[in-house]
């Protein structure tokens, strides 16, 4: 048996589980012990999670994610229209595969014959 306390300090609370799901990911990724509770015990509920991280990680964690906009209009001013246009791209290539829809057999309930 360890005498090591595990001092672990609530990082930020999110409102879905995605949200958790992609700043813990985001921490881990630059070396950062990070735990996740969801909010909920119910599989599948997205209720949201609350980020846990050790005390000697605490500081670097806030900083990185300080560095994350949480407003999507900075988001939006940050983009360059080469971000929006490999977006566009990647969009439109999503629907080649999809089949194309009348909108005149949709919009024409009775046939034309109105």
């Amino acid at each position: 048996m360890t005498d090591q306390v595990d001092n672990w300090h609530k990082l930020a609370r999110y409102d879905t589980n995605m949200q958790g799901e992609l700043h813990a990911n985001l921490l881990r990724n630059n070396n950062i012990t990070v735990s996740m509770q969801a909010l909920s015990s119910i599989p599948g509920m997205n209720s949201g999670a609350v980020l846990w991280v050790q005390d000697t990680d605490l500081a670097e964690a806030q900083r990185i994610l300080a560095t994350i906009p949480a407003d999507g209009a900075a988001l939006l001013d940050e983009m360059s229209d080469a971000d929006f246009d490999a977006l566009s791209d990647a969009q439109s290539n999503s629907t080649q595969s999809n089949p194309i829809i009348n909108d005149d057999l949709l919009n024409n309930k009775n046939g034309g014959n109105d």
